[in-house]
């Protein structure tokens, strides 16, 4: 028998879940604005982000103090982005390919700039033009590789009219009177990593080798960007052994990933006289930092140096030309437009406000071309 006034556990339990219904009905109080960001991460991570207070931020104010900061951070930034003291070893040039257009000759190389490591380089030179030629570097962005800027399709099949967002600019290049050394980037086209190794029927993800490089990478403490700029500086070298190119006129241009290629090998590398770039110059702030970029684009560490308009200090300077589209979703115009400004400031404590150029074009990301091609030829052979 039942004491009065108790019920069974089982009624219990059912006016239990009854209350806790009614409690789960009963409205929530929604967060404010200031509780939901203290609820991200990066809102602690963006309040420690301080580029003006930087340790290695540009602040010189006269040449002779701008060039003792060159000095300093060149070094410092060698040592970040790692893979800068590789041994050198013999390049071994191997000549595989070469095809007659119309009005250029294109050939092809295998080039060994590490152990173990070789890089593919198209050569583009100009039939007509008087030797020894003026030299321009060209950069491949994300994509299928170098064969898009040099006029093949994916399959290595000829084409003759531009295509895509790199619009065959290593072509146009040549076009205008240069010869062109075109590499493939590591981790793209014939460069890229073989992950045959994985199980996909079991589930074991494919990485793009851009990603697993960069984290492999940043697992030694170094990054993707090293490699590219270690690479560029054999490139040169390579250079050096054709009597008919004149590297006292050496450029670069690179369109996206291209254009990160040839602002930090220009950061670092003297030999080059100009540069242009294309779809990347802006701010870390508000391009790679604020949205979705591939991997390559980090560096550990680079906390150090603040802002890209502090590391244009090390092209400083030399003559560079910023094309930038007006629809670009991933460079937005408006912070490229604000660094710019800043890097004609770090420039004028050179003397040589005017030497950064511009091209701000209707449309998404992608090469102009409009006015880079005068402008290498204006700076590096003259009017």
């Amino acid at each position: 028998m039942l004491t009065p006034g108790l019920s069974t556990g089982r009624s219990a339990g059912v006016g239990s879940a009854k209350r806790m219904e009614i409690a789960m009905k009963k409205p929530q109080r929604n967060l404010t604005r200031s509780e939901r960001a203290g609820l991200q991460p990066a809102t602690m991570l963006w309040e420690m982000y301080r580029p003006e207070k930087a340790e290695l931020a540009f602040r010189a104010k006269a040449p002779a103090e701008a060039r003792a900061w060159q000095r300093k951070t060149a070094a410092a930034l060698a040592q970040a982005i790692g893979f800068q003291d590789l041994p050198r070893v013999p390049l071994n040039p191997r000549k595989i390919e070469s095809v007659n257009k119309r009005d250029y000759v294109r050939e092809k190389y295998l080039v060994d700039t590490a152990r173990n490591v070789t890089m593919p380089v198209y050569i583009l030179t100009p039939k007509d033009a008087p030797r020894p030629l003026p030299v321009v570097l060209a950069f491949h962005g994300h994509g299928y590789g170098v064969k898009d800027i040099v006029g093949l399709w994916e399959d290595g099949g000829e084409r003759d009219t531009p295509d895509g967002y790199h619009r065959d600019f290593a072509v146009a290049i040549c076009r205008s009177g240069f010869a062109v050394a075109a590499p493939e980037i590591s981790c793209f086209g014939e460069r890229q990593t073989d992950f045959s190794y994985l199980d996909t029927r079991m589930g074991q993800g494919v990485p793009t080798t851009c990603t697993h490089s960069a984290m492999l990478a940043f697992h030694m403490g170094k990054s993707v960007i090293g490699l590219r700029v270690h690479d560029g500086k054999v490139l040169i070298d390579f250079l050096r052994a054709r009597k008919d190119f004149d590297l006292s006129r050496l450029g670069a241009m690179g369109i996206s990933g291209g254009g990160l290629h040839t602002f930090y090998l220009t950061c670092l590398e003297p030999r080059i006289k100009a540069c242009v770039v294309s779809g990347y110059y802006s701010t870390f702030r508000e391009s790679v930092l604020a949205m979705s970029h591939c991997a390559c684009n980090f560096v550990p560490g680079m906390e150090r140096f603040g802002e890209m308009y502090d590391l244009v200090g090390l092209i400083a300077p030399r003559p560079m030309l910023v094309e930038a589209g007006d629809h670009d979703p991933i460079f937005p115009l408006r912070s490229v437009k604000r660094s710019v400004a800043r890097a004609r400031e770090v420039y004028g404590v050179f003397g040589a406000g005017a030497q950064v150029e511009t091209d701000f074009f209707e449309g998404r990301h992608g090469i102009s071309g409009a006015k880079a091609y005068d402008f290498l030829w204006r700076k590096l052979v003259g009017e």
